[in-house]
This record gives C-alpha cells, structure tokens and sequence, in this order.
C-alpha cells in the first residue's frame, strides 16, 4: 500500500480525515486488506483471518484520506448492552496523529447509539495508551497472539446523561 501523503511520528493532519462506513465493495476490500496487512501478514497469517463470523452483524469503519483508507475498526455487541471494539488498525505512516481516537470515537458513538452500556476490548501492548487516553480500564491480562503479541482486556463504561448519551 503506497501514500503520497506521510507524517512524521506525533504529526497531526492537517488534510481532512473522514470516518465513514464502508459503502462499496471496492471500499469493503480495501478495508479488509488493511485489516490483514497490519494485523496478521506481519505474523505470517493467511488471508482470511483477518475475519471472524461476526462481520455480518458488525458495525465497520474506515478513516479516509484523499479516497485512501488509512485506518479501520469494528464494532459488535456480545449482548444487549455490551459491545465490543475489535480489528482496530492504521497505517504505520499515519499512527500517532489522531486517526485512531477519531476512528474510536466514532465506533464509540455508534454503538451507544444503538444501546452499548459498556464497551470492551483486547489492547496490544503498543495501544494502550491510546485506550487508557480515551477513557477505557485494563481488567485482565489477555493472551499471547501469534505467541508474540502481548494483550490486555479494558473495557468502559458508558456514562448516561438524561439529555444524550456520552462516553
């Protein structure tokens, strides 16, 4: 994947970024190569498991910049009020510049909006920090993916405001 647009590390943009779902099947293939290129080819794992059976009750979200996508993330529920924020992944030359908390927010939003009262996900280790910024707790230590990338459950609670909800 080649951009033309890079940042240097802690750079924030000054293009626009949009967060959107993905719409067409170009974007949704796009969106899954992202997902497997950052995610699983690092670690020598064939295509397709950057999947799982719950893509199809999912909610997908992509963050675009001049049409290419540079980030992505899903959301699901594990149960009526509990939701979970998996597959969370931005381009190595557009980490550390706001992407991800912009693409969490809007991931965040969308599932209150639908009835999350407590959001959960698996953090690597690289990624807390951007998790514990944004409100979330580790709860437990997760496992060892790939035998290598160590993990940590964290998980946040929704705040109910009487006028809207808010994170």
């Amino acid at each position: 994947m080649k951009f033309m647009l890079s940042l240097k590390p802690g750079q924030k943009l000054k293009s626009d970024i949009k967060i959107k779902e993905p719409k067409t099947a170009q974007e949704y293939k796009e969106y899954f190569k992202l997902r497997w290129k950052i995610l699983r080819e690092p670690w020598a794992q064939p295509k397709g498991s950057e999947k799982d059976n719950k893509e199809n009750e999912s909610y997908h979200k992509i963050a675009v910049i001049n049409n290419k996508i540079v980030g992505c993330g899903r959301g699901h529920f594990n149960s009526g009020k509990q939701a979970q924020i998996r597959y969370m992944a931005i381009h190595e030359k557009f980490r550390r510049s706001g992407i991800a908390t912009k693409l969490l927010d809007s991931l965040e939003r969308t599932l209150i909006d639908n009835g999350a009262e407590e959001i959960i996900l698996k953090s690597r280790s690289s990624a807390i920090s951007l998790y514990l910024n944004n409100g979330y707790k580790i709860f437990k230590k997760g496992d060892l993916l790939f035998g290598e990338i160590e993990h940590f459950w964290m998980k946040k609670k929704i705040k109910k405001s009487p006028i809207r909800n808010s994170v």
